[in-house]
C-alpha cells in the first residue's frame, strides 16, 4: 500500500517513531491469524497521545479503527484502511482497597489475577476470558455465569472528538454481550471495578476449576476467534451446530472444532474469507434444521482483497 507520508508524518509528532507502523499484517495482531494490512498501526503509550490520534484523524478526515487484543474479531484479507489503534501499551493494574483500577490495554485475565492476588472475589468469572480490558466492556465479556457488569463501576473513554470522559457503569447501557461503547464511538481507557473481600484459597480453586474447564472443553490448541455465536433465547448455539452434523465442517483451512461446535478453528492456514464462510454456512444449516437464528458474537472489520 502506497504511504501517506504526511500521515505518517503528522502521527509521529504525536507518538514515537516505533510506536507507528506501515502496512502492518494484522494477522499478526489477530487469535484467528487473519487479516490484511494496515495502512497505520499505531501504539500509543499515554492517554494524551490516544487523544491527539483521534483529534488528527478527524482534522485529516481518515478513517481510524480500534483494534484490541484481537480475540472476537474476524480481519478481513484486504486488510483495514487509515489508523489502526492498538492501546496494548496501556496495560497498567492498581489496586486500592476493594476497587482494581485497569487500564484498556491489560488482558482481563491479568486482571482477574491480580484480584486472586489481592485476596479479592467477584472475578473469577474472567479467569479465561483471552481479551483485553478494553474489548470486554466493548461487549460486555461473561463466562460461567458472570459479566463485566457485575463487578464494573465507571470507565474513562476518549469520544468520537476526542475529549476524555469518566462513565459510571449504567452509562454504558451494558447487556447480554454488548454495550453502547461501539454506536458512541468511545475507546476505552480504563476501567474500574469494584470487587469484595474472600479467601485465597476459595478463589484459588473457583478460578482452577473454572480454567480446567475452559481447557477441557475449548480447542485451544488452534487459532480461533473463541465462541463464534451468541447464546439464543432456549437453546446452546454449540448443541444447534452439533446436531446440525456440523462439526469437523472445513471450508479451505477454517473448521467447525472438533471439540468444542461453537468454535470455528483455523487448523491450515485459513483465509478470512474462508471463516467467514464457514460462518454463513454454519448459520444457514442451522437455520434450515431448526428454525433460530444464531447471531455473531464475534466482529467482522476491513475490507475484502481487491
Amino acid at each position: 500500500m502506497k504511504i501517506n507520508h504526511h500521515l505518517y508524518d503528522k502521527l509521529t509528532e504525536i507518538t514515537a517513531e516505533e510506536n507507528v507502523k506501515v502496512n502492518e499484517q494484522l494477522r499478526n495482531h489477530t487469535y484467528t491469524k487473519l487479516g490484511g494490512e494496515a495502512d497505520f498501526y499505531v501504539t500509543p503509550d499515554t492517554y494524551e497521545e490516544v487523544q491527539g490520534i483521534v483529534k488528527l484523524a478527524n482534522k485529516e478526515n481518515t478513517s481510524f479503527t480500534l483494534l484490541g487484543n484481537g480475540s472476537n474479531l474476524i480481519v478481513k484479507d484486504g486488510g483495514i484502511r487509515g489508523i489502526v489503534l492498538n492501546l496494548q501499551k496501556l496495560n497498567e493494574i492498581k489496586t486500592d482497597e476493594n476497587m482494581i483500577v485497569a487500564q484498556s490495554g491489560a488482558r482481563i485475565i491479568d486482571v482477574s489475577r491480580e484480584a486472586l492476588k489481592e485476596r479479592l472475589t467477584g472475578l473469577e468469572f474472567a479467569c479465561g476470558i483471552p481479551g483485553s480490558v478494553g474489548g470486554a466492556l466493548y461487549m460486555n465479556a461473561g463466562a460461567y455465569g458472570g459479566e463485566i457488569k457485575d463487578v464494573l463501576t465507571s470507565a474513562v473513554v476518549v469520544t468520537r472528538e476526542g475529549e476524555l470522559l469518566t462513565l459510571a457503569a449504567n452509562e454504558l447501557d451494558l447487556a447480554y454481550r454488548k454495550s453502547n461503547i461501539p454506536d458512541k464511538g468511545y475507546i476505552v481507557l480504563e476501567a474500574e471495578f469494584s470487587l469484595k473481600n474472600g479467601n485465597y484459597e476459595e478463589i484459588k480453586a473457583l478460578m482452577d476449576d473454572l480454567t480446567l474447564r475452559r481447557e477441557s472443553k475449548q480447542p485451544l490448541e488452534y487459532p480461533s476467534c473463541g465462541s463464534v455465536f451468541k447464546r439464543p433465547p432456549g437453546y446452546f448455539a454449540g448443541k444447534l451446530i452439533q446436531d446440525s452434523n456440523l462439526q469437523g465442517k472445513q471450508i479451505g483451512g477454517a473448521q467447525v472444532s472438533l471439540k468444542h461446535a461453537g468454535f470455528i478453528v483455523n487448523i491450515d492456514n485459513a483465509t478470512a474469507n474462508e471463516y467467514i464462510d464457514l460462518i454463513h454456512f454454519v448459520q444457514k444449516t442451522v437455520k434450515e434444521k431448526f428454525d433460530v437464528t444464531l447471531e455473531r458474537e464475534v466482529r467482522i472489520i476491513g475490507e475484502d482483497l481487491r
